[in-house]
């Protein structure tokens, strides 16, 4: 749950952090030919980055015209070709349930006399077939797609396939969520099921939906029934583009990465977005005068010499998320480890020695490392299964209180996250929803040296690689001499402190063996040539 509170400030509006402290938010865009970078930063901390690059840009959000490739009833799911690279999932939960017979009870498992169809019921082989991407492809996994398609505004989101009016769990004020419920209901009918000519823009599609976004709380009447008229409007145009569209393509796309974080970041938290590119800049101004006109004064262009990321010190935050350890100010430390199957974060104590005892001391270090692992969690964005292995506490409460720190540094995350109760262990299983793929692997890829393993044959035992290929290639080989070409650091090794090895290994196979060192192997590439 979001907990904030604000207060008017003579800059602008401040929020309140999980201490309680005033929050000072800016986003900032830098635009090269090439990339766009969009940084949230509070209290002059980088918290998340987004990241979009003209050869690849994501899929998320994006509505194609596909076709059913595969079926696999074992998986309840199939495979669709929406003209990307890879063949898409879809799962029979995210495909959208025909509507009941007239008469039909529904099943506690959602379908009309409690039965729930089989993949093979809901779609066919090479049957043409709407759906949204939810996930873009991640690693050697293709894009997640549903049938259930949802077009975001600023305040809205509507669901062409829905008849409800939901409103986020976020919005905790009782007397707001009557009031947004009694200003929308007229704008798009108490059920649109039953209401098809009615004078609003879900008159046209009778199963219209619409779910209001946290964005929405405490905006007027008139912003509200502006979202709904250009949401009717936008659905009109893809419906249009879904009738005339070829298999393979898009019918909606989702805005620019600079459009799409003012439309879900900004709000009267942030005291400024800046932005370095003249031509974004008028973008995301026309952008924001439309749709926000109440925040046209928060938009600027950024014309210093001096890049704007550096000036904030992001471009060093970038850095510093790639690494594995991360510091705390008490001298203790987080290790982030991400794989294949989830994210763990090790909590060390490191160099604090505390002031009391050993119980106040790891206690302290957990609460710093909560907080810092929350704020890892968003800059890094990482997903899926997080485990974080908090130093070992005896005290229940101590216990309640880290797992509140944690909560409440998760707190300002728009990405859904859900925390479980700290195990006998000390271990904290949490989840964090994820549709695009982390920073680290965005931005880097697997070392070539390691392979990504993360570390490299040390000198040893490559050298006795060396030697054991030797024993392998005589024997196999005719040769009067060999040559071994490896890196400086092992062929050093091996003539400083192995020449006893290397000339009974000589006399072993009746021949000489020369070694050359190359500047451009890597530790654990050598040859051995046979001359």
């Amino acid at each position: 749950m979001r907990h904030t509170s604000t207060v008017l400030a003579s800059n602008g509006y401040k929020c309140l952090d999980a201490l309680g402290k005033f929050v000072s938010e800016e986003i900032l865009i830098n635009v090269t030919p090439r990339e766009t970078r969009v940084g949230v930063v509070e209290n002059g901390m980088l918290q998340e980055l987004h990241v979009e690059r003209a050869s690849r840009r994501g899929y998320v959000g994006n509505v194609y015209k596909g076709r059913v490739q595969r079926v696999m009833p074992g998986m309840q799911a199939v495979f669709v070709d929406i003209g990307l690279e890879r063949a898409a999932f879809l799962h029979a939960s995210d495909i959208v349930r025909p509507p009941l017979p007239e008469g039909a009870e529904v099943g506690t498992n959602g379908n009309g006399n409690g039965h729930m169809p089989s993949i093979s019921e809901l779609v066919h082989e090479g049957q043409e077939i709407v759906v949204q991407v939810v996930k873009d492809p991640i690693g050697t996994k293709g894009a997640r797609l549903s049938t259930h398609l949802s077009i975001p505004s600023r305040y809205l989101v509507l669901l062409p396939h829905a008849r409800t009016l939901g409103i986020s769990t976020r919005i905790e004020d009782d007397d707001e969520r009557q009031r947004l419920k009694e200003v929308l209901t007229p704008l798009i009918g108490e059920d649109t099921s039953n209401n098809p000519a009615s004078n609003n823009p879900a008159s046209n599609n009778p199963r219209l939906g619409y779910i209001v976004r946290t964005n929405a709380e405490g905006q007027s009447a008139e912003s509200l029934a502006f979202d709904v008229t250009y949401l009717g409007k936008v659905w009109r145009v893809v419906q249009e583009n879904i009738a005339k569209a070829k298999v393979g393509e898009r019918v909606y796309e989702e805005l620019s990465l600079p459009l799409r974080a003012l439309r879900d970041l900004l709000n009267d938290d942030i005291e400024k977005v800046r932005v370095d590119s003249r031509e974004t800049y008028e973008k995301v101004a026309k952008f924001v005068h439309k749709f926000m006109p109440s925040l046209d004064d928060r938009i600027e262009h950024y014309s210093g010499e001096r890049p704007i990321f550096d000036l904030y010190g992001v471009e060093d935050e970038i850095q510093r998320a790639l690494r594995k350890e991360v510091p705390l100010k008490s001298g203790g430390y987080l290790i982030v480890d991400q794989t294949e199957a989830m994210t763990t974060i090790d909590v060390n104590t490191g160099g604090y020695l505390g002031t009391r005892n050993l119980e106040e001391t790891v206690y302290r270090t957990n609460l710093e490392a909560a907080q810092a692992a929350a704020r890892q969690l968003r800059l890094r964005n990482l997903g899926g299964i997080i485990i974080i292995d908090f130093i070992d506490m005896t005290d229940e409460e101590h216990k309640r209180q880290v797992i509140r720190m944690l909560e409440k540094g998760l707190a300002r995350d728009h990405a859904k996250t859900t925390v479980y109760p700290m195990s006998p262990l000390g271990l904290v299983e949490m989840t964090r929803k994820r549709t695009t793929e982390s920073l680290e692997r965005q931005l880097c890829e697997p070392c070539p040296a390691c392979m990504g393993r993360g570390t490299v044959k040390t000198a040893e035992t490559v050298t006795y690689e060396i030697f054991r290929e030797i024993t392998r290639a005589v024997r196999q080989f005719n040769a009067q001499k060999l040559l071994v070409m490896a890196s400086p650091k092992v062929v050093g090794r091996i003539l400083e402190e192995e020449s006893a090895a290397v000339a009974e290994l000589e006399e072993f196979i009746s021949k000489s063996i020369r070694f050359q060192a190359e500047e451009h192997y890597s530790q654990e590439q050598f040859d051995v040539v046979l001359l």
